[in-house]
């Protein structure tokens, strides 16, 4: 570990692991809260190699490092045993809405790029054989369909090693407990009752090929079991014996309990969607396009999937399954709105695959990706599928054939006898969900600034009209102006604390540069911190190496925690004691929390007075 002894020396004087309730970190500063903050050495920790300062700030404890705190942030939690910030995060107490779509899209967050990237090879594959450049019984058309479907088949296999993750249990037990699910044999009997030691087990008429929640359920449970066992096992076999007896345990109760379960509830599907849409297909209609991407998440629909079948042998047409198809262009045109508002690089990279994908009806990539996790995109997704699935059952469209997703499945919907309603019901049913969808989520959307750093991205897209308002900071120092990049410390020249400016100084006198309240003098007095009555955090330090001098050479008019006005008198100090003693005295004014801010500009005088306006915080 590279800071293993700044780590071990940091939890130690916040008052050891025993005394943190959390640990979280932001861009330059460790953030601790603490059981009992009196058991922290302060002082100790600001005069600590390695660290920056301590703010008390919020109920946080903050040991503000500089720019690599993702390392030592790392080694801390290491050493210490801490939870992650994610998983702090998982302790937090949310609705059962909130903790289901969190724990969903944390299991598929990893998996986002592969799934983007084998959902875009489908539609390829898809596209190649509908425009007759490939034949659907071509080596070539095999070995894309293996790229495109290799994740989806085995889904459970990479939902298991993530889950693993999510719920901290051994990963590769999680994929043995996926690779279970998908084996050739229990896909081979899929459908059918067996039993287990004598206990039933019922699989689903599917499989378990492409399924999402009867993994996260297993690997859920597994976690659990995984926790007992390490507990009561001794340490000399836990290596072999604990995932033995969690896949022993963990596997069979998965298709004895999951199994029937999905089963069970799939036909109960199956047989309501029947009665509703006997009673009125415009209701079936809405009712199926507004719970499908539902059902699939759960795995119910594949209790429809049995009467479509049927119908389709003794009917020759299928009606149940048709207001189904369009949800996916409605899902698509929600996507396509946020792409069209989101100033956000990193969401918008998402958004063009998961639109791609999404109109050849693969839509996993924009559901766990995109607006599942912010919620209000996915809810407006299901209400824009059941206008949709409303069309088509007034239009009662019917299916003739198995075919395509997406815009390939419309083939499927052309009637023996030609095009007739049904058709032109599903074709204006896939428009209206793209557009209704695009439209829609184009309006209402807004980005939220505390996801991916909105803030610092999109600064340079705001007009000045739009800046709500600016915090004025005057120079503490008089002197010669100078930019970051002369300092002679590459922790300021490189803006490792924030954005700032230097001075030279020709009076050794520093006073306030804004009205607010000193949040940190050193012992040494070499360096002032201040925080402003509207929040920025201010850092003065005179001089470079000048800690050395243990404060000689300073004089400081405040102490630690008082309130002080723009222009008041801080420090005294001796430049020619200081340069005597062979040490700079050029000055950095840095913002250190200045990511929280849309923009810092410094002045572009050569020259400068205190309580001249030195720097502009853009709020």
């Amino acid at each position: 570990m590279k800071y293993e002894k700044l780590a071990k020396d940091i939890i130690a004087n916040v008052g050891g692991k025993e005394n943190v309730n959390s640990l979280t970190h932001c861009i330059t500063r460790l953030r601790f809260k603490l059981k009992d903050e009196s058991k922290a050495n302060t002082e100790v920790l600001k005069n600590m190699d390695g660290v920056v300062t301590v703010v008390k700030s919020g109920g946080q404890y903050q040991v503000v490092i500089g720019n690599h705190v993702p390392d030592v942030y790392a080694d801390v939690v290491s050493i210490g045993g801490f939870s992650t910030a994610s998983e702090n995060a998982e302790k937090e107490k949310l609705s059962p809405l909130n903790a289901f779509i969190d724990i969903v899209s944390g299991v598929f967050q990893p998996v986002l790029g592969v799934l983007c990237a084998t959902g875009m090879i489908k539609g390829l594959n898809a596209v190649l054989v509908a425009t007759k450049l490939l034949e659907d019984t071509s080596s070539t058309y095999m070995v894309l369909n293996a790229i495109g479907d290799c994740l989806f088949y085995f889904f459970p296999i990479f939902l298991g090693f993530t889950a693993a993750k999510k719920f901290k249990l051994n990963q590769f037990t999680g994929m043995a407990i996926g690779a279970s699910l998908v084996y050739p044999t229990i896909t081979g009997i899929a459908g059918q009752t067996l039993d287990f030691i004598g206990i039933p087990m019922v699989m689903p008429a599917s499989g378990y090929s492409s399924t999402v929640i009867p993994i996260i359920l297993a690997i859920y449970i597994a976690s659990k079991a995984e926790k007992i066992f390490k507990k009561i096992i001794p340490d000399v076999v836990k290596a072999f014996l604990v995932p033995f007896f969690t896949l022993l345990i963990v596997v069979p109760l998965t298709f004895m309990a999951i199994g029937p379960v999905a089963t069970w509830a799939s036909n109960l599907l199956g047989d309501v969607t029947m009665s509703i849409y006997n009673f009125s297909p415009l209701v079936a209609g809405i009712f199926l396009g507004g719970f499908w991407q539902v059902f699939v998440m759960f795995g119910l629909h594949w209790g429809l999937v049995p009467i479509a079948m049927n119908n389709l042998a003794i009917l020759g047409g299928d009606p149940v399954l048709a207001p189904t198809v369009a949800v996916c262009f409605a899902q698509t045109g929600v996507v396509m709105g946020i792409m069209m508002k989101t100033k956000n690089k990193k969401l918008r990279s998402l958004c063009i695959p998961s639109v791609i994908s999404g109109f050849f009806g693969v839509t996993e990539p924009a559901i766990y990706g995109i607006t599942l996790p912010k919620k209000k995109p996915f809810i407006l997704s299901c209400i824009v599928g059941a206008v949709t699935g409303g069309i088509i059952g007034f239009f009662r469209t019917t299916g003739y054939m198995v075919g395509g997703l997406g815009i390939f499945a419309l083939p499927s919907y052309i009637s023996p006898s030609g095009i007739d309603k049904g058709f032109y019901g599903m074709l204006i049913a896939m428009v209206v969900g793209l557009v209704l969808g695009c439209i829609t989520m184009f309006v209402i959307y807004k980005d939220d600034e505390k996801e991916y750093g909105l803030k610092n991205e999109n600064k340079d897209s705001i007009k000045s009209t739009e800046l709500i308002s600016k915090e004025v900071l005057v120079s503490p120092v008089k002197g010669e102006v100078l930019p970051l990049e002369m300092v002679k410390d590459e922790v300021f020249s490189k803006g490792l604390l924030g954005k700032g400016i230097a001075i030279e100084p020709s009076e050794g006198k520093v006073v306030s540069p804004v009205d607010g309240v000193i949040t940190t003098l050193f012992p040494t007095y070499h360096a002032i911190g201040i925080t402003s009555d509207n929040g920025a955090e201010i850092l003065i330090h005179i001089g470079m190496d000048t800690v050395q001098l243990n404060g000689k050479g300073f004089t400081p008019k405040i102490a630690q925690g008082d309130k002080v006005k723009a222009g008041q008198l801080l420090l005294e100090f001796n430049i020619n004691a200081i340069k005597e003693a062979g040490f700079s005295v050029t000055t950095p004014v840095i913002i250190t929390n200045s990511d929280n801010y849309l923009d810092v500009i410094e002045t572009d005088k050569k020259e400068i007075e205190c309580k001249e306006e030195l720097i502009k915080v853009m709020i």
